[in-house]
């Protein structure tokens, strides 16, 4: 289906100059500190080939997307279950899933830090047969984890909503049971939902930062070690690792968003 382009208006001018308020406003902070980063190249490549910061970043990515995997498996059937099932005591469940929207950062660290810590309900368990998430790896992926939990049972129950119902049915009269159903038309027609919720979900899981050094402050995400590298180097070193995280989050969400524009133009062709 061709693109349609629609010609501006008084109405679309004008709320196109409110709203690019706020791309000014990004644009602002991030020329005003390119500026200031390329004014000093050698110590912009010193920094940025630092192996603490290389390793940092990969970190930081690898333990979002590890959460994301997780809310595939675990958050993709909850979300499909309030999208097509009405029951008694919804509206507390919808409330549980949006609750760390809600609650501050340093709210939900103290939240995963007693429900992880090696006394705690699930962490004394777990670390009797050898998982362990104060100062571990795995504390950082249950807090990016709980974080970006939302950010993806919404989106994907929204994707789940927008399947006509009556597709379902056809396929269940024809045989297939409601999981067969699920794999072969909902999973497929959501498709770009699914992975447009998971790349929203990856952008929170990787800025979070209090909830991360609560329970784990070793090994540091990027956003600790900026925090760090403020507290005991000063602002220069610290607005350097920023800068190479930003141009690193960048390149990574271009290569997303090509992707979800890609997946959005084979969704019109069908």
């Amino acid at each position: 289906m061709a693109k349609k382009y629609i010609f501006p208006d008084r109405c679309l001018i004008s709320f196109s100059l409110v709203g690019g308020l706020i791309i000014t406003l990004t644009l602002l902070a991030l020329l005003n500190m390119t500026v200031a980063e390329l004014g000093d190249i050698p110590y912009l490549l010193k920094v940025a080939s630092d192996a603490k910061v290389i390793d940092s970043i990969v970190l930081t990515m690898g333990a979002g997307v590890n959460a994301i995997l997780i809310l595939l498996l675990i958050g993709t059937p909850l979300a499909y279950v309030l999208a097509r099932a009405d029951f008694p005591g919804k509206g507390v469940v919808e409330s549980l899933v949006d609750l760390p929207l809600m609650l501050p950062h340093t709210v939900a660290g103290i939240l995963v830090y007693i429900l992880f810590m090696s006394r705690g309900l699930l962490g004394a368990p777990l670390g009797e047969i050898g998982i362990t998430f104060e100062d571990a790896y795995p504390g950082i992926v249950v807090a990016m984890l709980f974080v970006s939990s939302p950010y993806f049972i919404n989106s994907v129950r929204e994707g789940f909503e927008k399947v006509p119902v009556h597709l379902e049915n056809v396929a269940r009269t024809l045989g297939a049971t409601r999981f067969q159903a699920f794999m072969r038309i909902v999973l497929p027609l959501s498709a770009r939902h699914i992975f447009n919720g998971s790349v929203l979900a990856w952008g929170r899981a990787i800025g979070e930062f209090a909830a991360v050094i609560m329970i784990a402050y070793y090994p540091m995400v990027i956003s600790t070690l900026i925090y760090y590298r403020f507290t005991t180097s000063g602002l220069k070193e610290s607005s350097t690792v920023a800068f190479v995280m930003i141009i690193a989050c960048f390149g990574a969400f271009l290569v997303l968003r090509f992707i979800s524009r890609f997946m959005r133009r084979y969704d019109d062709r069908i």
